[in-house]
């Protein structure tokens, strides 16, 4: 007779309930992925934070959030060869691309979607560290930025909650 064996339950870790995004790319290729994910856990009932950080303010900067582009150059998923990257109007050719297939898919634009962010909660973030070093003021960020921290606070407040880098 053989011994049965026996399983032990897996003990159960509590699943978190926060999700951190830190955005360190100002493109309209990583803009979409930070705010897409955003909005999915807030909707799931996470508590959500992004930090803007690097070229990532690109995002929060009402001069520059309009115009967020796709990188043509050393972007290997792209249906093209590399070289052809770096033909001038490629990259407005790449972001025009990028977004009339959003437009078409009916996917909301950025500002759409830091809109449907801030109503379900998600906090933004501007990184105090990157604003010294490129001389960007609050009055340069749109008005859904929350706060002004440094790396310490993020990292704080991140405790305990899954972080994400884009």
């Amino acid at each position: 007779m053989t011994q049965a064996t026996v399983v032990k339950p897996v003990e159960e870790t509590p699943q978190t309930s926060k999700l951190c995004i830190i955005l360190s790319k100002g493109t309209l290729d990583m803009a979409y992925p930070a705010f897409m994910l955003a909005n999915a856990a807030a909707a799931m009932g996470y508590e959500v934070h992004i930090f803007f950080t690097f070229w990532g303010m690109n995002v929060i900067d009402k001069r520059k959030i309009d115009n967020l582009k796709v990188s043509s150059v050393g972007n290997p998923a792209l249906p093209m060869p590399n070289l052809l990257g770096a033909l001038p109007g490629m990259t407005a050719m790449v972001t025009r691309m990028l977004k009339n297939k959003m437009a078409k898919q009916r996917v909301p634009t950025i500002r759409e979607l830091i809109k449907t962010a801030k109503e379900a909660g998600v906090k933004l973030h501007a990184c105090s560290t990157t604003m010294d070093v490129m001389g960007l003021k609050k009055e340069d960020f749109i008005p859904e930025v929350d706060d002004i921290v440094g790396a310490a606070s993020f990292i704080q407040m991140s405790e305990g909650g899954q972080v994400i880098f884009i």
